[in-house]
């Protein structure tokens, strides 16, 4: 098992995604707030015992009717957030914008994680302060938009503490707004590449219960790494490294999958190494 956590409402979507948390009833302060609403590009900081967290856009939507924008995550020392898989015992960040004016969807995506074992079980996610980008799509490019997001993540130490808030911005309030703008562009270059020749994987033959890669990546193998996140009702363990033929070889227990192998879409993954990152999509195993 992972983190202890402590208890606080949840709907039946965080529910879901919590499912396999210790859950700790003490009687510590439920871990819950509003932010108001702000008249800008960003929103104001909700501030938790961990850390604090707030929405950034980068103001103007593109010719195709999206925002780009960052959950910015500024953890204290010591304590840690997870990646879009944390593995079975965490809680990955979730965003509801139902609330939200003109919006129709958002969606997270992650720069590089790193692996961390806690003394109960491996993980995936970051030690240090971290912007996740997110791009809104608006519904109606040409009218004005008003984010309303409900935010909830898990903020850990040696206990996880589930974040739950509401973050509102207006980014048509100031659009020109360069320290945003600036921020948000500095969260899209951490994130991953995308696959080439000499930086990605090959799925390898595996059986019901293994998923097996073969990686190629620059620099040291010792310091390469590799990430599959669990959807549709997958779940998977922490990959087992070994050495074939002079490749790196992964393999990736699978904890749990659904009855039916999907036929559309795909997996996330992230692999990583000394010298950057890539992600891409590998085939429901």
């Amino acid at each position: 098992m992972g983190h202890e956590v402590i208890a606080l409402p949840r709907t039946d979507d965080q529910i879901t995604a919590m499912q396999s948390l210790r859950i700790l009833l003490a009687s510590t302060a439920v871990v819950l707030g509003t932010g108001l609403p702000a008249l800008a590009s960003s929103s104001v900081w909700y501030n938790s015992e961990g850390g604090k967290v707030r929405l950034v856009t980068s103001g103007k939507p593109d010719e195709a009717g999206r925002i780009q924008g960052v959950l910015d995550i500024a953890l204290k020392p010591g304590w840690k957030t997870y990646w879009r898989d944390p593995g079975d015992a965490g809680v990955p960040p979730q965003i509801d914008i139902s609330a939200s004016t003109n919006i129709s969807d958002a969606r997270f995506s992650f720069p590089p994680p790193q692996r961390h074992d806690d003394g109960y079980g491996k993980w995936a996610g970051y030690d240090h302060p971290v912007s996740l980008p997110i791009t809104f799509t608006l519904s109606a490019p040409d009218q004005p938009a008003v984010i309303d997001a409900n935010i909830f993540l898990g903020i850990c130490e040696t206990i996880c503490i589930p974040v739950q808030t509401r973050l509102s911005v207006d980014p048509g309030a100031d659009p020109d707004n360069a320290k945003d703008a600036a921020q948000v562009k500095a969260a899209l270059a951490t994130l991953p590449a995308a696959p080439r020749p000499d930086f990605g994987i090959n799925v390898l033959p595996g059986d019901h219960e293994t998923l097996i890669v073969e990686a190629s990546f620059p620099g040291d193998p010792e310091a390469a790494d590799f990430f599959v996140a669990g959807e549709r009702d997958y779940m998977f363990g922490a990959p087992v490294r070994s050495e074939k033929d002079g490749k790196l070889l992964f393999t990736v227990p699978i904890l749990d999958r659904p009855s039916t192998t999907p036929t559309d879409g795909g997996l996330y993954y992230t692999l990583t190494s000394a010298e950057g990152a890539v992600e891409g999509m590998l085939p429901f195993p």
